[in-house]
This record gives C-alpha cells, sequence and structure tokens, in this order.
C-alpha cells in the first residue's frame, strides 16, 4: 500500500477558458499540484488556471502529446518528484472528483496503470461521437487481438506511477499519446485495471473529435501505433 503519495496532475489545455476553472475546483484536494499547460491558447485559459491555483505552463507547439510532454519537463526538474501522475483534460466532460477512485487500485493494489473507462451506461447522450466510438472500440479491438489486452477505452483520465511512466519513454507529440502508453504498458507487462468513468458533454467544441481532419488524423495515428508495436519485436 503507497502510504500519503505525492500527486501531480497534468492538464494540456487550448482554449479552455469557459471550462478549466470548473474543472480545477473539481479536483480533489488530496492532489498535491495541478499542471496546465496551455498548448499554444489565445484567449483567458492561462489566467483562469493561474487563478485557480494551478502552475500554468506554455507549450506554442500545438499537439496533446506536445503539452503532456511538456508537463514531464516540468516534473523531471522539479526538486521533489511525485509518486502517481494523473493525466486529464480540461474541458470538464470527465468528474474530476473521481480522481479519487482513479488513483485507488494504485495506492491499495499497488496497480502500475489505471485508466478511467467510459462506459456507455455512465456516459450523458452525445457526449461522444460517432469516430470517437468507433475509434475506441476498433483500437481496443486490435489491442485485445495482438495483445490479449482487457481495455475496454482510450479514455484521457488516467493514473501512472511516476517511475512506471519514466519507464515508457513517451515520445507521440500529438493524437497518439494514449495509446501509445497504453501498448508500451502491454509490452513492458506493467500491471493495469480500469475504472468505470462517468462522462458528460464537453463544454467548448472539441479540437479533435469535433473536426473531420482531426478524427480522420487522430485514427490514422492510433491505427499506426497499434500497427508498429504488434510487428516489432
Amino acid at each position: 500500500m503507497l502510504s500519503n503519495p505525492n500527486i501531480k496532475v497534468i492538464i494540456p489545455a487550448f482554449n479552455e477558458e469557459a471550462s478549466i476553472g470548473l474543472v480545477l475546483r473539481a479536483i480533489p484536494k488530496t492532489v498535491n499540484e495541478v499542471i496546465v499547460v496551455s498548448n499554444n491558447s489565445t484567449d483567458s485559459t492561462e489566467q483562469v488556471a493561474k487563478d485557480n491555483g494551478a502552475t500554468v505552463l506554455k507549450e506554442p507547439n500545438k499537439g496533446y502529446g506536445y503539452a503532456c510532454l511538456k508537463g514531464m519537463e516540468y516534473l523531471a526538474n522539479a526538486e521533489t518528484k511525485p509518486d502517481i501522475i494523473v493525466f486529464l483534460d480540461g474541458d470538464y466532460s470527465d468528474y474530476p472528483e473521481q480522481l479519487t477512485e482513479l488513483i485507488t487500485p494504485i495506492i491499495n493494489r499497488d496497480i502500475d496503470f489505471v485508466v478511467g473507462a467510459r462506459v456507455k451506461e455512465l456516459r450523458a447522450n452525445g457526449s461522444m461521437t460517432f469516430p470517437q466510438q468507433f475509434g475506441n472500440w476498433l483500437a481496443t479491438s486490435l489491442m485485445s487481438l495482438f495483445f490479449k489486452s482487457r481495455f475496454t477505452d482510450l479514455g484521457p483520465f488516467r493514473a501512472i506511477k511516476y517511475d512506471k511512466l519514466l519507464a515508457l519513454n513517451m515520445e507521440d507529440k500529438t493524437y497518439g499519446w494514449t495509446v501509445e502508453m497504453q501498448l508500451k504498458a502491454l509490452k513492458k507487462k506493467f500491471t493495469y485495471t480500469e475504472i468505470p468513468m462517468k462522462y458528460r458533454n464537453r463544454i467548448g467544441v472539441s479540437k479533435v473529435s469535433g473536426t473531420v481532419k482531426g478524427a480522420i488524423f487522430a485514427g490514422i495515428k492510433i491505427l499506426g501505433w497499434i500497427f508498429k508495436y504488434s510487428f516489432k519485436k
């Protein structure tokens, strides 16, 4: 059992001024630090995040992975290293207060990696587009076929031990970040589980699933990672 873990949250955010404050205020107080990475935001995302107590970093290169890597770079240079890292979106589609449930398997059962699964019975109507649902089904089905994986979702709300995250040598800079993490965790035989999560309609328009271009490029990147690792020795 992990006693009094140091927990840090990384939130990539691009123009989320309407939602980021709600997200930050809903995060449990047991979290030691919340890092909001402004992914070239042009609105008041950064100021709202600062006003709500977050550490704010700037990443000029657009891309989900770029933002996550910036957060990791900050942690690598921090004096105190965390025990657990949580990744969370800034659009208020997840329920940040469920972070306690998300990290419980790590604390109580020594699990390495936990994915918040956006299960159908807990999702609000319309909260996941058809491309998202199909992409999740296809990706997790292929991971099951090639790696005997038990993953059912590529949900961005996830928690991982910090040392395990470092061992993954994450590199994807755009849409493939989540699937890269899951594939590498499978390859390294990390222990993992999923926790059912509630999911609501996001505030604002998705930068990925909300556009045809975003959905296509995300699909190509996700499948590319899966096939790359399927044939990698």
